[in-house]
Order: C-alpha cells, then structure tokens, then sequence
C-alpha cells in the first residue's frame, strides 16, 4: 500500500503509521508545523507540509498514493461552531477534492458513534440507525456532516469508506484519557448516577485494525462500528484506565437529572453568549459518557473480517506498563 495520511501526528494517526510501516507499506503524513512533523516522521513516515485548507496544497502529497487515511478532525469539547465546520466539513471536503485529483483510489474516514447522538438512547444500534440530520452539539453535528459528504462521493473509481470506533482508548492516549485526568485532580470528576451502565469501547489497536481492513475490504459508501467486542460496566473500565496511571477515580456521583439540568443551561449560557471559557459539561458530552452507549461491530466482522484482537486485559497491561517506564524513579 502506498498511503496518504491526514491527522497522523495524533493519537490514531501514529498507530496507524507505524503498523503500516512495519507492513511494508509506504506512508506519507500531512504534517501542519514542525512538532508534528517530528511526531510523523518519528511513527515512520514521510513528512509532507500542510494543512487541511487548501485542496491545490493537498494534492501532491497524495499523488502516487493508493490509499488515504483521513483521521484529522476538530475534537475539542468546545469552541466555535465555525472552527468546527471549517475543519471536520470543509476539510473533509478538500481531501476528497484532492484525493479525486490525484487519482487516489480509495479512502477511508474515521467517522465516531457521536455522529448518532441526538438525546435517543445509543443501546446496541447498528450502522442501519439513522443519522439524524442536525446531531446535538458541534463535533458531533460537524462529524455527521462530513461522513455523509465521504459516503456520498463513492463510485467505481473512487472509493469511500467509514468507520465509527467507539471510545478510542489505549497506550499513548492524547485524546480521551488526558481529560479524564485533568478532571479527577480537578475534582470535577464524578460517576453520573453512579457510572454502572454499559458502554462499548475500542482500543486504539483494533481501530487501525478495522481502518486497515476498511481500506482493502471495505464496500464503497458504507461506515462500518468499530469496537473491543462485548460492552464492558462504564465505571469498572474508566476506574481501571485511571489505575493504570496511578489515579484513583473516587466515588463522587451526581444524578443523570442534576447533570442534565447543568449540561442544558452550559450549552444555552455559553452558546447566547459566545463564551470563551469552555462550559462544564455539555449535553453531547453527557449524551456519550452519562448513560449507556452500546454499539455492534458484527456488519465489520461480518464483511471485513474483523476481529478487534487487541483485549482489554492486553491494552490496560501496556498502560500500566508505559506509565512504570515513563514515571520518575525514587530511591
């Protein structure tokens, strides 16, 4: 495979890049300033200069290229709609333009179960749940957005493909676990009405898994949920996860209602009033960590081969182990 990838000095992009590269495959990387061009170059890639704002600037680096990653998205918990869109639509956008142009022949979008959230419980859906047409909250209304312009553009020449991991976790996490941390020792963390409900999650592993297999199996226009496999008690998993970083999760709960109340008014208060602070719980963040979100992976088993092989057991045991190597040593 000769392949093109965008958002590669993030938390998937460098897993990505370096299974590839220790495949065989030839990677190029979209690298905007000069610490991610470390970053990609590090996990075993070419460097190629850019950003997402310019199709035109794009398209050289993807020329000679059979395949795109597109992995690069605006993920903050809040901010401006219009970086949102700017970055999650219209980048997307100029991907596929430049993508086309360059005569790419397949592409596959990391795309999230966010994209469903709309206030109507997520137990179990598959990929025949419908997208609603404006999801609650900007990242997940700006992601639905750009997974229905990827889908929408596959043909005979050009193939497109989704993936929605859900919860993407595992070693070297820049993305989810920081945030868990900084709340605990904040103490703004709490378990909403007591964090025991089911939740499906997918390590970082398995979703270059399933990105890989999309890439080479996967049918034009269709998303495909990535997933660990069986839903694991939300509360035992983000307790374990912390653990392995030598952080302890406490006991502190706050009802779904109480949370809900806070969620509606932060995202009212701030939305009126274009805030710059960032509100302290949103209803899209409640939405998908608050309450049961389950998702099936069994249409990628199913057409893919799928086989999410990386274990819980395995990923927390890396964890723990990176956060050993990593910790100062006392004598």
């Amino acid at each position: 495979m000769r392949a093109f990838v965008t958002g590669g000095s993030g938390f998937v992009g460098r897993h990505l890049i370096a299974t590839l590269k220790a495949r065989g495959d030839s990677v190029r990387a979209l690298a905007r300033s000069p610490a991610a061009m470390a970053a990609v170059t590090e996990a075993g890639a070419e460097a190629f200069e850019g950003d997402l704002s310019d199709a035109d600037k794009l398209r050289p680096g993807m020329e000679g290229c059979d395949t795109v990653f597109h992995a690069a998205a605006y993920v903050k918990g809040w901010g401006p709609r219009e970086e949102f869109y700017e970055a999650n639509v219209r980048g997307t956008e100029r991907v596929l333009e430049a993508a086309r142009s360059a005569g790419v022949k397949r592409l596959v979008h990391v795309s999230t179960e966010a994209v469903l959230v709309d206030g109507t419980p997520l137990v179990g859906v598959n990929e025949t749940w419908p997208v609603p047409a404006r999801p609650i909250g900007d990242y997940p209304s700006t992601k639905a957005e750009a997974e229905r312009r990827v889908l929408s553009v596959s043909s005979a020449d050009f193939t497109t493909v989704a993936v929605r991991p859900r919860f993407i976790w595992g070693k070297g996490d820049t993305s989810l676990l920081p945030e868990f941390i900084s709340a605990v020792r904040a103490k703004r963390f709490a378990w909403f009405s007591g964090g025991r409900y089911l939740s499906s999650t997918c390590h970082v592993a398995n979703c270059v898994e399933g990105m890989l297999l999309a890439a080479e199996k996967g049918r034009g226009g269709e998303a495909y949920f990535l997933t660990d496999g069986e839903p694991v008690v939300f509360r035992d998993f983000i307790t374990e996860m912390l653990k392995t970083q030598g952080v302890d999760a406490g006991t502190r709960t706050m009802p779904y209602g109480l949370a809900a109340t806070i969620a509606t008014l932060g995202d009212v208060l701030w939305g009126a009033f274009h805030l710059k602070s960032r509100p302290p719980l949103t209803r899209a963040e409640l939405l998908l960590v608050g309450r049961e979100v389950t998702v099936s992976d069994a249409k990628a088993r199913q057409e893919l081969g799928y086989e999410g092989r990386m274990t819980r057991e395995e990923g927390l045991r890396e964890m723990r182990m990176e956060y050993k190597a990593n910790s100062p040593r006392t004598l």
